[in-house]
Protein backbone atom coordinates (compact mmCIF):
# COMPACT_ATOMS: atom_id res chain seq x y z
CA UNK A 1 0.00 0.00 0.00
CA UNK A 2 2.87 2.35 0.58
CA UNK A 3 3.92 2.03 -3.03
CA UNK A 4 0.74 3.68 -4.30
CA UNK A 5 1.38 7.19 -2.87
CA UNK A 6 4.91 7.10 -4.23
CA UNK A 7 3.55 6.19 -7.67
CA UNK A 8 1.08 9.10 -7.63
CA UNK A 9 3.65 11.56 -6.30
CA UNK A 10 6.23 10.70 -8.90
CA UNK A 11 4.28 12.12 -11.91
CA UNK A 12 3.51 15.25 -9.88
CA UNK A 13 7.18 15.70 -9.03
CA UNK A 14 8.12 15.19 -12.67
CA UNK A 15 5.53 17.75 -13.72
CA UNK A 16 6.83 20.29 -11.17
CA UNK A 17 10.41 19.71 -12.29
CA UNK A 18 9.35 20.17 -15.92
CA UNK A 19 7.60 23.45 -15.03
CA UNK A 20 10.68 24.67 -13.17
CA UNK A 21 12.83 23.85 -16.18
CA UNK A 22 10.49 25.88 -18.38
CA UNK A 23 10.85 28.89 -16.07
CA UNK A 24 7.37 28.79 -14.55
CA UNK A 25 6.89 29.40 -10.85
CA UNK A 26 5.36 26.50 -8.99
CA UNK A 27 4.79 28.05 -5.56
CA UNK A 28 1.50 29.81 -4.86
CA UNK A 29 1.77 33.35 -3.58
CA UNK A 30 -1.69 33.72 -2.03
CA UNK A 31 -1.54 37.47 -2.57
CA UNK A 32 -4.99 39.02 -2.24
CA UNK A 33 -3.96 42.68 -2.46
CA UNK A 34 -1.36 44.33 -4.67
CA UNK A 35 1.58 45.94 -2.96
CA UNK A 36 1.70 49.71 -3.10
CA UNK A 37 4.32 49.92 -5.86
CA UNK A 38 2.41 47.71 -8.31
CA UNK A 39 -1.06 49.14 -7.67
CA UNK A 40 -2.96 50.41 -10.73
CA UNK A 41 -2.86 54.19 -10.59
CA UNK A 42 -4.95 56.32 -12.96
CA UNK A 43 -2.40 59.16 -12.85
CA UNK A 44 0.22 56.85 -14.38
CA UNK A 45 -2.14 55.25 -16.90
CA UNK A 46 -3.87 58.37 -18.25
CA UNK A 47 -0.80 59.69 -20.15
CA UNK A 48 -0.47 56.27 -21.80
CA UNK A 49 -4.02 56.41 -23.13
CA UNK A 50 -3.72 60.06 -24.12
CA UNK A 51 -0.51 59.38 -26.04
CA UNK A 52 -2.13 56.55 -28.02
CA UNK A 53 -5.19 58.65 -28.90
CA UNK A 54 -3.14 61.66 -29.99
CA UNK A 55 -0.75 59.55 -32.08
CA UNK A 56 -3.48 57.65 -33.89
CA UNK A 57 -6.31 60.20 -34.21
CA UNK A 58 -4.75 63.64 -34.72
CA UNK A 59 -5.17 63.80 -38.51
CA UNK A 60 -8.05 61.33 -38.86
CA UNK A 61 -11.44 62.21 -40.28
CA UNK A 62 -14.57 60.34 -39.23
CA UNK A 63 -15.33 57.37 -41.47
CA UNK A 64 -18.18 55.14 -40.35
CA UNK A 65 -16.81 52.16 -42.29
CA UNK A 66 -13.35 52.29 -40.69
CA UNK A 67 -14.49 53.13 -37.17
CA UNK A 68 -15.00 49.59 -35.85
CA UNK A 69 -11.56 48.47 -37.04
CA UNK A 70 -9.97 51.59 -35.60
CA UNK A 71 -11.65 50.97 -32.22
CA UNK A 72 -10.25 47.43 -32.12
CA UNK A 73 -6.75 48.66 -33.00
CA UNK A 74 -6.89 51.35 -30.32
CA UNK A 75 -8.06 48.95 -27.62
CA UNK A 76 -5.32 46.45 -28.46
CA UNK A 77 -2.63 49.13 -28.44
CA UNK A 78 -3.83 50.65 -25.16
CA UNK A 79 -3.90 47.21 -23.49
CA UNK A 80 -0.40 46.40 -24.74
CA UNK A 81 1.04 49.68 -23.48
CA UNK A 82 -0.65 49.36 -20.09
CA UNK A 83 0.75 45.84 -19.68
CA UNK A 84 4.20 47.14 -20.60
CA UNK A 85 3.94 49.72 -17.80
CA UNK A 86 4.48 47.01 -15.18
CA UNK A 87 1.03 46.61 -13.65
CA UNK A 88 1.56 43.00 -12.63
CA UNK A 89 -1.39 40.70 -11.97
CA UNK A 90 -3.88 43.17 -13.42
CA UNK A 91 -6.41 42.32 -16.07
CA UNK A 92 -7.29 45.22 -18.33
CA UNK A 93 -10.66 45.79 -19.94
CA UNK A 94 -10.47 48.61 -22.47
CA UNK A 95 -13.46 50.24 -24.16
CA UNK A 96 -13.13 52.75 -26.99
CA UNK A 97 -16.05 54.64 -28.54
CA UNK A 98 -15.65 56.84 -31.62
CA UNK A 99 -18.37 59.10 -32.97
CA UNK A 100 -18.85 61.86 -35.48
CA UNK A 101 -18.38 65.39 -34.17
CA UNK A 102 -21.51 67.41 -34.99
CA UNK A 103 -21.78 69.52 -31.86
CA UNK A 104 -24.13 67.11 -30.13
CA UNK A 105 -23.88 65.97 -26.57
CA UNK A 106 -23.13 62.40 -25.55
CA UNK A 107 -23.51 60.79 -22.17
CA UNK A 108 -21.86 57.51 -21.26
CA UNK A 109 -22.08 55.54 -18.03
CA UNK A 110 -20.85 52.26 -16.62
CA UNK A 111 -21.16 50.26 -13.44
CA UNK A 112 -18.70 47.80 -12.01
CA UNK A 113 -18.61 45.46 -9.08
CA UNK A 114 -15.06 45.33 -7.78
CA UNK A 115 -12.69 45.82 -4.89
CA UNK A 116 -12.22 49.56 -4.51
CA UNK A 117 -8.89 49.08 -2.69
CA UNK A 118 -7.14 47.37 -5.61
CA UNK A 119 -9.22 48.00 -8.76
CA UNK A 120 -9.55 51.29 -10.60
CA UNK A 121 -10.25 52.87 -13.97
CA UNK A 122 -8.97 55.69 -16.12
CA UNK A 123 -10.52 57.55 -19.05
CA UNK A 124 -9.44 60.03 -21.66
CA UNK A 125 -11.29 62.00 -24.32
CA UNK A 126 -9.94 63.08 -27.69
CA UNK A 127 -11.73 65.48 -30.04
CA UNK A 128 -10.89 67.06 -33.36
CA UNK A 129 -13.06 68.81 -36.00
CA UNK A 130 -14.37 65.54 -37.40
CA UNK A 131 -14.63 63.02 -34.54
CA UNK A 132 -14.62 62.41 -30.83
CA UNK A 133 -13.17 59.41 -29.02
CA UNK A 134 -13.69 58.21 -25.46
CA UNK A 135 -11.32 55.56 -24.15
CA UNK A 136 -11.81 53.86 -20.78
CA UNK A 137 -9.45 51.31 -19.24
CA UNK A 138 -10.47 49.26 -16.22
CA UNK A 139 -7.65 47.71 -14.19
CA UNK A 140 -8.89 44.73 -12.18
CA UNK A 141 -6.49 42.93 -9.85
CA UNK A 142 -6.33 39.22 -10.65
CA UNK A 143 -6.29 37.20 -7.43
Amino acid sequence: MQDEPVATEQPQQQQQQQQQKEGEEVANTYVIRPNFESKFRPLLAKPVIHEVLVERLTDKAYDKEATSGLCKELTDEIKARLRANGFERYKFVVQVAIGEQRGQGVKMACRCLWDSDSDNYVQDIFMNDSLFCVAVAFGVFHY
